[in-house]
């Protein structure tokens, strides 16, 4: 019986006091990372479970109490295999802390970014998977629908055996079903990940604006590598352009050989090319629900060729996209001319933007 209740207990967070959490990490004396929100601190459970301790910064950022409440009140209320789990949090005068489980391998981006880590790509597929059964799971199957917006290779956590789950939920929010758009007060997300109807006035935010951000992350696993190539000469070298032109080129294959991926994997990657440019389609109504991406990576049929995406970045004379100002002071818009600055100057236009609302918040 005391078993049985143990196990009904894990079924949804537990409120443990500081006590406790300063037991469960020795006094705090192994750091595993540190960000804005705060610090996380590896720990066990008197059973010997590993666990992880989010300590949030809450008399330094206000900020922070909004993203416990998202936490707790979004991660809190699910469970599945692809999302990691909350066991519970500490909240009281003195602290505000988040306890999961430990992933062992840490966040995906430190394999797709690093010389010196690396994943074969059969594991990197599975991973794929994954992560969209996790977001299908957000978007259609729990009660209250789930919307992430946040998603990139940094939130995707690797247990043991690199098995993925998304995490890190300080931005999520729940909504009804019948909702067809969400409200919001301002931008959320990460520049470079985030769905351009954050930035376009003529699309709603929607549950479809984590399938534009799976999309981005679909592209750096292919690449392995960031999409936008730090330090390049090159302005527009931004690999989600050079996949879909090659793709226009019938030549994906070649795309996938040349990031290193084997003749024996290029079916599977160039699949996932494909899911990825329709995830980014423009529109999010032109965008796939997660539950077809998934099935489309498993290799459930053909694959309808996807239309041409960023029509808000390459097309001629658009005016969708209203003026932004930049980082000398001056406006533009997505004209031929100015496309070049585009790509020059959108991460730090996006992440100006950010520091902004966050200011403003």
């Amino acid at each position: 019986m005391e078993n049985f209740l143990q196990e009904m207990a894990r079924e949804k967070p537990v409120r443990f006091t500081a006590q406790q959490l300063y037991s469960f990490t020795s006094n705090y004396s192994t750091r595993l990372g540190s960000g804005g929100f705060g610090a996380v601190y590896k720990g066990r459970f008197p059973n010997g479970e590993r666990i992880a301790v989010k300590v949030l910064k809450w008399s330094v950022d206000k900020r922070a109490e909004e993203q416990f409440m998202a936490e707790v009140g979004t991660i809190g209320r699910t469970y599945h295999v692809n999302l990691v789990r909350l066991y519970g949090f500490c909240h009281d005068q003195y602290m505000s802390a988040l306890v999961y489980e430990y992933m062992e391998n840490g966040s995906l981006d430190k394999y797709l970014f690093s010389e010196t880590q690396t994943i074969e790509w059969e594991k990197l597929h599975e991973i794929a998977i994954g992560t969209a059964r996790g977001l299908a799971y957000l978007h259609e199957e729990c009660q209250q629908r789930i919307i992430h917006y946040d998603i990139k290779p940094g939130n995707i956590l690797l247990d043991e055996n690199f098995f993925p789950r998304v995490g890190d939920f300080g931005l999520a929010k729940l909504c009804n079903r019948d909702n067809t758009h969400v409200t919001l007060t301002g931008y959320r997300g990460t520049p470079g990940y985030s769905a351009p109807e954050f930035l376009l006035k003529n699309h709603p935010i929607t549950h479809k604006c984590d399938v534009y951000s799976f999309g981005m992350v679909l592209f750096e696993i292919i690449g392995r590598r960031k999409n936008a190539s730090v330090g390049s000469t090159d302005s527009l070298d931004w690999f989600p352009k050079h996949v879909w032109e090659e793709y226009e080129k019938g030549e994906l294959g070649a795309v996938t050989l040349a990031c290193g991926i084997e003749e024996k994997d290029k079916e599977k990657a160039e699949r996932m090319s494909k899911v990825a440019l329709w995830c980014v389609q423009d529109s999010p109504e032109g965008r796939p629900p997660m539950s077809a991406v998934v099935k489309m990576l498993e290799g459930g049929g053909e694959i309808v060729p996807p239309p041409k995406p960023f029509q808000y970045l390459f097309s001629v004379g658009m005016t969708a996209l209203n003026p932004l100002e930049t980082s000398d002071g001056s406006s533009y818009t997505t004209s031929e001319e100015s496309q070049s600055r585009w790509y020059k100057e959108t991460t730090p236009i996006m992440a100006k933007y950010e520091i902004q609302m966050a200011s403003s918040a």
